[in-house]
């Protein structure tokens, strides 16, 4: 019987769910405690013992890959990044790499609007004030007088875009990549270097992958390239910030805050100097949260999984319509 390792965080809370989909395919789970991510010991533990994996940001290294053959052929990522895995060490071991590109664009893009009317409306930071008894009027502003930059315009960046258009910013985008001119013109976008784009943005927001040149993208010397006043936002990937360069910024008062989802250790370790600064909002790596998106993205990751196996995915129709066994 193949088995399968389960350990997105996101379908355990809700594995009976699926398991008569698992049971129907003829699979049984290994379901071990996870809390936000699988580190490669973790995984070794089980080397050998599975076929195909259900992860999430699960440390699948080469040295992991290896010590799973013969048996892995396939690892299903739940959601859209992939940059936990080994892809090179994949292709060339043969075991297949399936995820849900697009998966989470809408929900995270929000998440990016409300970091910035957050901070330009004031609005936790008034609440605060009136529930310490305080009829203080903070200065706010209009989103339509600011600049936003977007680095990296892909599917999270443009749907950020097209939302900060609505609003009536300013927007300049940084990609390595060249962008549809047809969408630049329709947002009016003005694409740029990312030294230019930090000088000139009152909000930064990363929406790019993380791969080699991207690691710490922003940093001690980035930093210092950012307009005075300044408001971070990152909902890529932790590691695309040197974190400590982003603190000694906060501190210093160069950047008058940052919106923080993802850190470059998840869940953000206990005596993080983040936790105790009033300028910084804070959320456990949730800007995808959607029930419309989860559930698309549960069934994809089934589905990418069977196919991995050699299954036949298209039989999945009957459980997604709530059809039995």
């Amino acid at each position: 019987m193949p088995t399968v390792l389960l350990s997105a965080p996101y379908m355990l809370p809700f594995v009976d769910r699926f398991r008569p989909v698992f049971e129907h395919f003829g699979l049984e789970l290994l379901l071990p405690e996870v809390r936000e991510r699988m580190e490669e010991d973790q995984i070794m533990r089980y080397a050998g013992e599975f076929d195909g994996a259900i992860c999430g940001d699960d440390r699948y290294t080469e040295r992991v890959m290896r010590a799973c053959l013969p048996r892995l052929k396939v690892i299903s990522k739940w959601g859209t990044g992939i940059d936990s895995i080994d892809r090179q060490a994949a292709a060339q071991l043969g075991i297949r790499i399936g995820n849900t590109p697009n998966a989470f664009s809408l929900p995270v893009a929000d998440s990016v609007l409300g970091y910035m009317l957050a901070f330009a409306r004031r609005l936790p930071w008034m609440d605060a004030e009136m529930k310490a008894g305080r009829w203080s009027k903070l200065m706010g502003r209009s989103l339509s007088e600011c600049t936003l930059g977007v680095v990296g315009v892909g599917n999270v960046g443009k749907a950020v875009i097209r939302r900060a258009h609505g609003f009536g910013m300013t927007i300049l985008g940084n990609d390595v990549v060249q962008i549809d001119p047809g969408f630049l013109a329709g947002c009016n976008v003005e694409m740029t270097t990312l030294r230019d784009l930090l000088g000139r943005a009152d909000f930064v927001s990363l929406n790019c992958d993380l791969n080699p040149t991207s690691r710490h993208l922003i940093n001690a010397e980035t930093v210092g390239w950012m307009k005075a006043g300044a408001v971070l936002i990152n909902t890529a990937r932790g590691l695309v910030v040197d974190e400590q360069a982003l603190v000694d910024a906060l501190r210093s008062g160069r950047l008058a805050g940052a919106g923080l989802d993802v850190f470059e250790n998840e869940p953000l370790p206990a005596d993080s100097p983040l936790l105790v600064m009033d300028n910084v909002l804070l959320a456990p790596h949730n800007s995808n949260s959607s029930p419309a998106a989860w559930e698309r993205v549960h069934w994809n990751t089934i589905r990418n999984l069977l196919d991995g196996l050699g299954l036949d995915g298209g039989q999945l129709d009957q459980f997604m319509q709530g059809g039995g066994e």
